[in-house]
């Protein structure tokens, strides 16, 4: 064992020693802890944000090209929309839109009101209209007082004869869905598959605890965090939810291994350092694993990803610094009490009576027809990625009781889909604008498939950038706008502009996300690469193994694809979308496969350390794989399917928010987990290790001698004297198939 590993064995252990004997200390010194750095967040005043730069990108040298030259145009603006059964040119309707839009204009950071009026923007129709009101900063920087304003503004210009909504990117960036009473109903779940699992009312209490204390931490370190970087405002849903997914799976496990050394017969102090030397110590390299998955999201280099990952990344260690460093001490606390008000429920049983020891006897005496069957069950639920489409669900995917979906309703009906979504085209050349090639620009946009409209050009003070606006005919999710796009950037623009030195860049929200999927597209294998081959080589160093590590990634991906085509299935064919609230269809969002699989392949490890860790411990014991595959799952399924049950109640509760994109994260990390617990670690695992047999553990030995040797279920340090899981010594001969005594 290498001197680093044995180092921090023995500071985990004098951790859990000291814990165990001052527990109140301990505790005092948590909740102090709590106070002192909120207090730090609330005085720094850090708040999460929604900012897109995409560095490199055709869209972000619009924007930036904009805030240099044309300051006035680089903020976002609202649009007000009316509707009006008789007429918008009704003279009662007019002054009402009048009166409305000349209090519009002196709302706070409003610099400019366009009235439809003067614009013409009146549908055929005549019963709809919208106005646009520009504002000096991007919607995401606008004031929440402001858009108050606008709101107040809003609701007292509506009236019997007269409907107003308002929409635009200021709306989307300030209207914020509701995430409903998820976290509680996660935690409502939790509490029912722990009493199950436990059969005390206290030690079900604990996990809860423990993951409510993590999660409060993760908030606290995200705001600090807020203060320096651009935390994104679905990161508050995101940490909740992973938070209390990883926070109440890792202080089961603690909780589980201490009652098991209580049951032995150990006294509480022996029993808090055992748990923490073995499950604590797993604990901390599976949160390891993660916290480096989500990391390694900045790989691909979309800042708002990154940070999105850097959240999930805090909320994970802090969870884990809680079930190691505060649990600890409310385990000794509770001490012989933890089984107190019990409930009636399964009692434990020999691991030969188990579900997992029984499954796993009958997967060995068949294994290639349950690997066959089982592969076949996951491929089917992953088979609609296949027809995945990545993009941006618009405002048209949002809720019915938000702003931003009725004004998009509005629009759609009175103009086309394509006003909802509008191209910002950015001209711009040294010394001055050509109008010559300003016009045929113009021409060319006019005359390209898909484009219903295209304004006049705005010319800055300088005479050296325009913008043109470009209405596409199709809405910004759908797949004929993406190809305006591309159609505009490859072969309009440049035909219309060749032989001049003109430049213009297709900007605008809608084109922001087409280059977030392509950059996407681009790091996702990289990212894929570099995770996964990550993962193998530290769990090389653990299991001394090279065959479980590449399976382990092997089935992690499987995992993932199933997750993958259960949200193709829901959010883009509709299939079952109404039970989840979803009442339109719309592309994937392209950055959630991304951040998907970096946290699945992190939880999915959890799981994988777990098992395969006592699975070796039986081995060691035995140097037989078929019996340490029946006994360590045997001893680890009923706490593994507990802890999968709570991960899936929780991901799931979150589907009941208004967000389309928590929505997806929720239904996706629930499917995952449901596969990778059910399906991968209780079925396939077995299957698969039986067929190889003892190629599981053949390790060569110059990979022996270059890896470290990692510990996490330290043994050297128990009270009973268990021998650590040293390496397995010479490499065992290849063989396939199951091995005998």
């Amino acid at each position: 064992m290498s001197q680093s590993s044995t180092a921090a064995r023995g500071l985990l252990s004098k951790w859990a020693s000291f814990a165990a004997r001052r527990p109140k200390r301990v505790v005092l010194g948590w909740i102090v802890a709590l106070i002192l750095v909120g207090g730090i967040a609330t005085s720094l005043g850090g708040k999460f944000v929604d900012t897109f730069e995409i560095p490199g990108s055709e869209s972000q040298q619009a924007v930036d090209l904009l805030q240099e030259r044309f300051p006035s145009q680089s903020g976002d603006s609202a649009q007000m929309v009316f509707h009006a059964p008789d007429g918008i040119n009704d003279p009662a309707v007019k002054a009402q839109i009048d009166a409305a839009l000349s209090e519009a204009a002196a709302l706070p950071e409003v610099v400019s009101v366009t009235s439809p009026f003067d614009a013409n923007t009146i549908s055929e129709d005549g019963t709809i209209a919208y106005a646009t009101l520009q504002y000096d900063k991007a919607g995401n920087d606008v004031d929440a007082a402001s858009f108050k304003a606008l709101e107040s503004l809003t609701e007292r210009t509506d009236s019997d004869q007269l409907t107003v909504e308002i929409g635009g990117q200021v709306v989307s960036a300030q209207e914020l869905p509701e995430t409903g009473t998820s976290e509680l109903i996660g935690i409502g779940a939790a509490i029912i598959i722990l009493l199950i699992t436990f059969g005390s009312v206290i030690a079900m209490g604990l996990p809860i605890i423990s993951a409510l204390v993590g999660v409060a931490f993760g908030f606290i370190a995200a705001m600090i965090a807020a203060y320096f970087f651009d935390m994104s405002t679905i990161s508050t849903a995101f940490i909740s939810m992973i938070g209390l997914g990883v926070g109440i799976d890792y202080s089961l496990f603690i909780v589980t291994r201490f009652r098991e050394g209580r049951q032995d017969g150990l006294s509480v102090h022996d029993s808090v350092v055992t748990a923490v030397n073995t499950a604590g110590r797993a604990v901390l390299f599976a949160g390891t694993i993660v916290i480096i998955a989500l990391l390694g999201l900045f790989i691909v280099g979309i800042p708002f990803v990154g940070f999105m990952g850097l959240g999930g990344a805090l909320v994970v260690f802090t969870s884990m610094l809680v079930a190691n460093g505060l649990l600890p001490a409310i385990l000794a606390w509770v001490g012989p009490h933890i089984d107190k008000w019990t409930i009636p429920t399964a009692k434990p049983t020999p691991v030969e009576k188990t579900f997992g020891y029984r499954l796993t006897t009958r997967i060995q005496r068949a294994p290639v027809l349950w690997l066959i069957g089982a592969l076949a069950v996951v491929l089917t639920i992953a088979s609609p990625m296949l027809s995945a489409r990545v993009g941006s669900a618009d405002a048209g995917n949002n809720p019915e009781s938000m702003h931003t979906r009725r004004s998009y309703d509005l629009l759609a009906e009175g103009f086309g889909p394509g006003f909802n979504g509008p191209l910002l085209v950015v001209v711009n050349q040294e010394g001055g604008i050509d109008q010559t090639a300003l016009d045929n620009l113009d021409q060319a946009m006019s005359g390209a498939a898909n484009v219903v409209a295209v304004t006049p050009p705005t010319i800055n003070a300088d005479g050296d950038t325009a913008i043109v606006t470009v209405i596409p005919g199709t809405s910004p999710q759908d797949k004929g706008t993406e190809d305006l796009i591309a159609n505009l950037r490859e072969n309009v623009i440049p035909t219309a502009l060749e032989g001049t030195t003109t430049h213009a860049y297709v900007g605008g929200g809608t084109a922001a996300f087409v280059d977030i999927s392509e950059k996407i597209a681009t790091g996702l294998p990289i990212y894929i690469l570099i995770v996964a081959g990550l993962s193998i080589i530290v769990l090389m160093a653990v299991f001394r193994s090279v065959f479980i590590p590449i399976k382990a990634a092997v089935l992690n991906l499987l995992s993932f694809a199933a997750a993958y085509g259960v949200l193709v299935a829901v959010f883009q064919k509709g299939y079952g979308a109404s039970l989840f609230g979803v009442d339109r269809t719309g592309p994937i969002e392209s950055f959630l496969p991304l951040i998907l699989f970096g946290i699945l392949f992190g939880l999915s490890m959890d799981y994988e350390v777990f098992l395969v860790s006592r699975i070796r411990e039986s081995y060691l014991e035995s140097k037989n794989t078929n019996w340490a595959l029946s006994h360590g799952i045997g001893k680890t399924s009923r706490v593994i399917i507990a802890a999968g049950a709570i991960m899936v109640a929780v991901f799931a509760s979150f589907v009941l928010g208004d967000s389309r994109t928590i929505k997806e994260f929720g239904i996706g990390l629930s499917a995952a987990i449901f596969v990778d617990v059910a399906i991968v670690r209780l079925i396939l695992v077995p299957a698969i290790m039986t067929i190889a047999g003892n190629v599981n553990w053949w390790f060569p030995a110059w990979l022996d001698r270059i890896l470290p040797h990692l510990d996490i279920e330290g043994g050297a340090d128990h009270p009973q004297g268990r021998p650590a899981l040293q390496p397995i010594g010479a490499p065992v001969p290849l063989s396939v198939g199951a091995d005998g005594d």
